[in-house]
C-alpha cells in the first residue's frame, strides 16, 4: 500500500530550492517506518499525530495520502472522533473540518 498522493506545490517548490533539506525530510521519514505497524496503522496514526499537534498542512497530508494507499474515509473520521477527549471539542472540530476538505463529497 504505498503512497502515490502528489505533494503540494509549496512543498515542491522548496524542496526544489533546499534539496539538502528535502533529502533530510526523507530520510526521518523513512527511518520512522522501522518497526511492527503497518502503513496503514502507521498512517492513521500520523494523522492522529498531525491532529493532536495541531497541524492542519501534517493533517491534510495524511489525508491525502491515506486516501491514496485505500484508506476508508470512515477510518480517518473515526481516528478525529477518538481526539476529542484528549484535545477537546473546538480542536476536534477544526480538525473534523481538516480531513473534511479532502474527503469526497458523498
Amino acid at each position: 500500500m504505498t503512497s502515490t498522493a502528489k505533494p503540494p506545490k509549496r512543498f515542491v517548490e522548496f524542496a526544489t530550492r533546499y534539496p539538502e533539506l528535502a533529502k533530510a525530510w526523507e530520510l526521518s521519514a523513512e527511518a520512522g517506518k522501522e518497526g511492527p505497524l503497518d502503513e496503514r496503522t502507521a498512517r492513521l496514526v500520523k494523522l492522529a499525530v498531525a491532529i493532536g499537534a495541531m497541524r492542519e498542512g501534517a493533517a491534510h497530508a495524511s489525508v491525502r495520502k491515506a486516501l491514496a494507499m485505500g484508506i476508508e474515509p470512515e477510518a480517518l473520521e473515526q481516528v478525529v472522533a477518538l481526539s476529542a477527549g484528549t484535545i477537546g471539542m473546538p480542536a476536534t472540530v477544526a480538525a473534523w473540518g481538516w480531513v473534511k476538505d479532502l474527503l469526497p463529497e458523498g
